[in-house]
């Protein structure tokens, strides 16, 4: 598998299928609208489950976008790629020479975020994005480690004036979702590739 971070890599049949797939398990909650990351996989992912669930994508944001990996986008596990890794970074992983900081991306996805929620308050907004920077926004916002997020996997975290909660994490409800409080933004991070 080929680090695609900033590289805009378009949608493939593997990623319609799980759009596909998440409009499913989306479909059982209520939605007002949908916004996504810029980059083709994503913006494609967010109009397929758009349609699917009759909503309209109000937004490309651009601070939504995948971690620029620097020198190793386009590389898969090997020699060259070990040879760009550093250690360190809130997960552990650190990342690689010229990749953009962990705390960079958390913080552009974070923003993004708080804009949003601040924009349409009591809004249930599904937010397409990628995998990196769900993590790492996920990380930052709820002070804790988040593993590693799956592609079109349901993850639904809200955010009210006591912070955020995450009441879904790759499908698995931690927190009933039925139970949200109308003045709780739920922010659906459904990653593309």
């Amino acid at each position: 598998m080929r680090i695609q971070g900033l590289s805009d890599v378009p949608l493939n049949d593997t990623g319609r299928d799980q759009a596909a797939e998440a409009v499913g398990h989306l479909a059982r909650y209520e939605w007002d609208f949908v916004v996504s990351s810029t980059l083709s996989r994503a913006a494609e992912t967010a109009d397929l489950i758009a349609d699917g669930l009759g909503l309209t994508v109000t937004r490309r944001i651009p601070e939504l976008v995948e971690r620029n990996y620097g020198p190793a986008e386009g590389l898969s596990a090997g020699s060259e790629l070990d040879a760009l890794r550093i250690d360190g970074g809130p997960t552990g992983n650190g990342g690689f020479i010229g990749a953009e900081p962990e705390a960079d991306v958390a913080s552009r996805g974070l923003h993004a975020l708080r804009e949003l929620a601040a924009a349409h308050p009591g809004a249930r907004i599904i937010v397409v994005s990628h995998g990196t920077l769900i993590r790492l926004t996920l990380m930052s916002a709820l002070g804790k480690f988040v593993g590693t997020i799956t592609n079109a996997a349901l993850t639904v975290a809200s955010v009210d004036d006591d912070g955020w909660t995450l009441q879904a994490l790759n499908g698995e409800v931690l927190t009933p979702v039925d139970d949200l409080d109308n003045d709780l933004d739920p922010l659906d991070a459904v990653p593309a590739r």
